[in-house]
């Protein structure tokens, strides 16, 4: 993978990682202190765990996935991924803005499946192409499922 896409990938998640921490800030506030949430909800701890550890795997793999399509002449693909994978962050940047910053549960529970659904198929994507190294990806889609199902039940408890 080269330098240069890695670069462009990392700085792109961490713009992803900032206006969506920057939304975030109020799982701090009363408002959300006083939300029903369901037993499944994790501490707040493993949230700053989980997610430096998905956006890396996000910025790798995708960087690995668009040099290989580039490599192997097949620009199209490169520029769709690319583009995907935009789409993608926009997607879970504006989840946070949704839920925390403008308190659309049912809004940020759609979001959250569409976000799962994008994160799916940058997975099999990414899989289409490198394979098993672009295993790790796959932990992608599965929080945002779980986030999914984490954000419709906070919505049903709070309706």
């Amino acid at each position: 993978m080269r330098p240069t896409t890695l670069a462009k990938t990392g700085g792109a998640v961490l713009a992803t990682a900032v206006v969506g921490g920057l939304a975030s800030r109020p799982a701090q506030s009363a408002w959300f202190a006083a939300l029903r949430k369901p037993s499944f909800q994790p501490p707040r701890q493993a949230f700053p765990i989980v997610w430096p550890i998905l956006y890396a795997d996000i910025a790798v793999v995708s960087a690995n996935a668009v040099d290989t399509l580039t490599e192997q002449g097949r620009r199209d693909e490169a520029k769709t991924f690319s583009i995907l994978l935009a789409l993608n962050l926009v997607l879970n940047a504006s989840w946070s803005w949704l839920f925390f910053s403008r308190r659309k549960l049912g809004t940020s529970a759609i979001a959250a499946g569409v976000l799962a659904v994008s994160s799916a198929d940058l997975t099999r994507r990414a899989a289409n192409v490198n394979g098993a190294a672009a295993a790790p990806l796959g932990l992608y889609p599965l929080w945002c499922a779980f986030a999914t199902a984490l954000s419709t039940r906070i919505w049903m408890l709070n309706r």
